[in-house]
Order: structure tokens, then C-alpha cells, then sequence
């Protein structure tokens, strides 16, 4: 039984969010009534004294997380990417969340390393450092390869700190039903589906052959973009607990003196960064979706080097379509197109007037296109278009939350490189490139293209079931069955015919 555990530590939570100062935050955050405060307060008050201090340079919501240790601090970091939940003040306030605590000796990190991949470490890597890097999950080493004398990055997990997170997800989870009970004003918010949603993300990271896949994924995807380097993941060298990858050389992105020192030029990587970061997300639908400084580096040859995958973005190929369809409304400034794309994509319901919202976007877009190229934002048009959607009934979506605020960051990292970059005339091309080489007639010829490598599969099956199909809507009897085999026959001769021809067009093309 864990109740009475999860009790206490959910006690000793209220307490550290109280002698923090972090309670007032959450409940502001959360727009609790009036009376839930006075009683939550007075129940956290008199238990005040078992919460821990924190740091007190800290802000509140951040000092709180940091002293509750581990779980809490990547929880923050995951709220931080759903302002739809936590607001957009405390989600910023968390997105600075430090991630940064007490390393673990390095003879632990070899016994970790060699536990996991079976072999001595010294008979691996020639060469093993102290920590370099410590978060909440796991902590970094710089080594060698012994057989190739590789500089390397060596990425392994803390020593139990699966059991404690799942000491903790089980509090969160006790909590969020309490809350969904208690305070029925909370269900909007979805407690159960944000514990959810941390929990995946939480044992995606506990595995780090997941984050190893996704690096390889997404090196795959990038192979090609210029200006735009991965470290190599060792797979000789990985496993569940350890991750190790080439070692990424180069002038942090967040250390202008540095760049400026290597000859580097600021406007271009500051334009390439969000370049990239659009081409991920809209080419591929799968883009990193942590690109804040801490995690890019510019290489000697200035390109532009990511690492640390553990939180990866998705986003379909039709929700790629509608959004980029969207953007490229907005940047047109074509505010009937981008409320009719809503309409068909089914975001917002039929019932809703078409117009009006298209007045509404309008009213989201005019402010930002009228201001200086210096401080137009594509995150905040995200931002204000989600509000704007919600108003006229559209359920939030989560993989759209974390393109926005993935968005924002990487708008940041360009901003700092470049205060004066105008965010829309780097992203325009990007954008109108996508729309046509994804909605414009090429792209309904490699449609209908796939379709016929569907149907060519299906082939010489697909003549007995329309036919069935179409005797089971008709209530024909078999003696109709010629009749109806002969429209199935030239039907289909038609439709394949036409899916040859367009498949055609695209290998010729």
C-alpha cells in the first residue's frame, strides 16, 4: 500500500511550496477560487515547517521543484512546455528551471557504465573524466575509445533513480485524482492526462536506447541540411542506462564572445537556426524540441551542432499541412483562407460562423505584423492563435503546444545572435517551399502515387471487395452479381489507370 507514502510526500510537497513562497504561484497559475486558497493555505501553513528551504536566489516555483529533487524538477521542465495548462508566467518562470544538481562520483559512473555494457570501463575508454554535466536524470563524462582514440561523450543514468521517479510519478498521479475530486473546476486542465503525458516522457528518458534511437532518427532526417551537424551515436558503446555519442567541438551557442572570436557571422546562424528549426518541424515533423542554448554548439567550420535528444516533437503529416497552410494565411495576411482551413481541417466546429473568426485572426495578426521586425514573433502568434481558437471551441493539442514553445526558444537563440532579425522574412521561404511542394499540384500527383502503391498491394483482391461491399449496401441478390462485377471491373480499371498515369508523372518528374 502506498497511500499512506503518497500522503506524506505530498505533504512535505505542500510544505516546500509554502516555505518557498511557490504555493501562491501554482494557485495564482491553476486561477483556484478564492475559498480553495484560504483552506489550501491553511492546511499547508501549520506543516510548513517540514518543507525544504530551497534556494533562495531562486524564484519561488523554481527553488521549490529544485529542492524536491529530481522527479519535481523534470516535471517542471515538462509544465513548462504546456502554458495551455500552467499559464504563460509560470511556464516561463519554469523554462529557466535549473537543471543542475550534486554529480555522482565518477568510480560510481564506471561501475554504472561497465553493469550495463558488460566490460571493464578502462578496457573500453582510455581516458574517463570527472563529471562535466549533472541534471536531474543523468550526468555527462568526457572519455576516449581505447581501440580508436574517439573523443566521446559518455551520458549515464543515476544510480536508482528509476525507482525514484516512480516513487514520485505515483504521488502525482494520487494527487491528480484527489484534485480531479475535490476541485471539479480543475478537470478542464486534465490532471490525469498531464500526469500522463509526464509519466511517457519520463520513462522515454529512463531509457536511454529510446534517446539513442531518436538521435539516430533524426540524424537520418538531417543528413543532408547544410550548415547542420549530430554527433554519431556509439552503439557499441549504449545501452538502457548508457549513452554514449561523438563529442560535439565547438563554441557554445550561448557565448557570443566565442562565436564573434572564431569568425563567425551572428546574422547568418542566427537566420540558419530557425531555418532549420522549421524544415525539421515541417519537412520531417519530427524536430528537437529542447533547441535552447545549452544544447547547440557552433562547430570550427561554423556549422551548427545539436545534442541531447531527450525530448523529441512529432507532428503528423496532415497537421503539417494545415498548419503550414496557416502560417503561410497569416504571413499572406489572408485571414478568410487561414479561418476556412480551421473549418476543413475540423479545429473548430461547423456550428461556429466562419467570418467572425476570420475577424477574430485578424484581430491576432494586424498587432504582430505591425510591429518592428525586431520584435515580431512567430511563438507569439502561435500563442495568441491557440487563445483565439479555444474561444471558438477547439480542444488543445498537445503536439501543437510543444511546436509553439519550441518555437519560442529557438526564436530566443536567434534573437540572440541577432536582435534585429525579422523572424517572418526568415521564415517565409521556408514555409512557402513546404506549402508547395506539399499542397500544390506535385504534391496531389505523389498522393495519388502512394495511393497507387496501396492499391497495387490490395490489386487482385480489391475487385471482390467493393463488390462485396457493394452487395451488402444494395441488398442485391447474387443473381445482380454480374452486373455489379462489371461496375467494380471499369471503376476500378478507371481508378487505376488514373493512379498509373500520376505515378507516372511523379517518376518522370
Amino acid at each position: 500500500m502506498r497511500g499512506p507514502h503518497n500522503i506524506l510526500r505530498l505533504i512535505r510537497t505542500g510544505a516546500t511550496l509554502e516555505r518557498t513562497g511557490a504555493m501562491t504561484v501554482v494557485l495564482e497559475a491553476f486561477e483556484a477560487p478564492r475559498a480553495l486558497r484560504i483552506v489550501v493555505r491553511a492546511l499547508a501553513i501549520p506543516f510548513k515547517w517540514l518543507g525544504y528551504p530551497g534556494d533562495p536566489t531562486m524564484p519561488p516555483a523554481t527553488r521549490a521543484l529544485t529542492a524536491l529533487g529530481p522527479a519535481y524538477i523534470k516535471f517542471g521542465q515538462v509544465l513548462s512546455t504546456r502554458p495551455d495548462v500552467v499559464g504563460d508566467d509560470l511556464a516561463v518562470q519554469l523554462r529557466v528551471l535549473q537543471d543542475k544538481l550534486p554529480p555522482f562520483p565518477v568510480a560510481t559512473a564506471k561501475a554504472e557504465v561497465a553493469r550495463e555494457l558488460g566490460r571493464p570501463v578502462d578496457e573500453m575508454f582510455s581516458e574517463f573524466s570527472e563529471p562535466i554535466a549533472a541534471a536531474s536524470i543523468a550526468q555527462v563524462h568526457k572519455a576516449r575509445i581505447a581501440a580508436t582514440g574517439e573523443e566521446v561523450a559518455v551520458k549515464v543514468l543515476r544510480p536508482g533513480i528509476e525507482r525514484a521517479f516512480r516513487t514520485d510519478v505515483d504521488a502525482f498521479y494520487f494527487a491528480a485524482r484527489m484534485v480531479e475530486v475535490l476541485a471539479p473546476f480543475s478537470r478542464r486542465l486534465r490532471p490525469m492526462d498531464v500526469i500522463r503525458h509526464f509519466d511517457g516522457v519520463v520513462r522515454g528518458e529512463l531509457d536511454l536506447r529510446l534517446e539513442s534511437s531518436a538521435a539516430s532518427e533524426f540524424a537520418a532526417n538531417t543528413t543532408d541540411d547544410p550548415g547542420f551537424q549530430l554527433p554519431q551515436i556509439k552503439w557499441d558503446y549504449s545501452g538502457r542506462r548508457v549513452m554514449t555519442l561523438g563529442w560535439a567541438d565547438g563554441a557554445p551557442m550561448g557565448d557570443n564572445t566565442a562565436i564573434d572570436a572564431a569568425g563567425h557571422d551572428r546574422r547568418v546562424l542566427g537566420e540558419r537556426v530557425l531555418k532549420l528549426f522549421l524544415m525539421h518541424a515541417l519537412r520531417d515533423g519530427y524536430f528537437h524540441a529542447d533547441m535552447h542554448q545549452g544544447n547547440l554548439k557552433v562547430a570550427p567550420n561554423g556549422d551548427i551542432i545539436a545534442y541531447d535528444f531527450g525530448i523529441m516533437g512529432h507532428i503528423d503529416e496532415y497537421t503539417r499541412r494545415v498548419y503550414a497552410e496557416i502560417l503561410y494565411g497569416f504571413i499572406r495576411k489572408d485571414y478568410k483562407r487561414v479561418a476556412e482551413v480551421h473549418f476543413e481541417a475540423g479545429y473548430v466546429p461547423a456550428d461556429q460562423d466562419v467570418d467572425e473568426f476570420a475577424r477574430a485572426l485578424r484581430a491576432v495578426g494586424e498587432p504582430i505584423f505591425g510591429m518592428d521586425a525586431s520584435r515580431i514573433s512567430m511563438g507569439r502568434l502561435l500563442a495568441y492563435l491557440f487563445e483565439v481558437t479555444e474561444r471558438f471551441g477547439m480542444e488543445t493539442r498537445t503536439e501543437l503546444i510543444l511546436l509553439q514553445r519550441t518555437m519560442v526558444v529557438v526564436e530566443g537563440v536567434a534573437r540572440s545572435l541577432n536582435p534585429q532579425i525579422n523572424i517572418w522574412q526568415v521564415a517565409s521561404p521556408v514555409v512557402s517551399d513546404y506549402i508547395q511542394k506539399s499542397i500544390g499540384p506535385k504534391a496531389v500527383v505523389t498522393d495519388l502515387a502512394k495511393t497507387a502503391r496501396v492499391l497495387a498491394r490490395f490489386g487482385p483482391r480489391l475487385p471482390g471487395l467493393v463488390e462485396a461491399a457493394l452487395i451488402r449496401q444494395s441488398g442485391s441478390p447474387s443473381a445482380h452479381r454480374p452486373f455489379w462485377r462489371w461496375i467494380v471491373l471499369a471503376g476500378g480499371a478507371g481508378l487505376c489507370a488514373g493512379l498509373g498515369l500520376a505515378f507516372a508523372i511523379e517518376w518522370l518528374g
